[in-house]
């Protein structure tokens, strides 16, 4: 797969990830946020919590689902940049309510994981 096809299969996911969190009540803020040394896939806000959503996507389980895939050092990534965003914000972790949120797309299955991991 080309870097081109990944980067649409990854936008459709995305969106597909939004939708369902939408139906849900979150409220859409970003996507594809970059900052030097990480990416925030989608940006919500759970009313007054800011959400920070890792979108991952597998076409099988063969070899783990899709949050198996999210390891130490991708949280860490995720972590630092939301810390970022937040910063440019005049805001931080411990100023302002955050969470991290997966949604794991394995085939045809999506799962919605609140809270997957924390700030500490």
């Amino acid at each position: 797969m080309s870097a081109t096809e990944s980067r649409k299969t990854g936008t459709q996911y995305e969106q597909q990830a939004r939708r369902h969190l939408e139906r849900a009540g979150l409220r859409f803020e970003a996507a594809n946020v970059t900052v030097r040394g990480g990416e925030l896939d989608l940006i919500m806000r759970d009313h007054a919590t800011w959400v920070f959503v890792e979108v991952r996507y597998r076409r099988n389980a063969a070899f783990g689902d899709a949050a198996d895939s999210i390891t130490r050092q991708k949280r860490q990534r995720l972590l630092y940049a939301a810390r970022v965003w937040l910063a440019g914000r005049q805001a931080s972790f411990d100023t302002a309510p955050c969470r991290f949120d997966v949604v794991a797309i394995t085939g045809e299955h999506l799962a919605w994981l609140p809270n997957a991991f924390t700030a500490e």
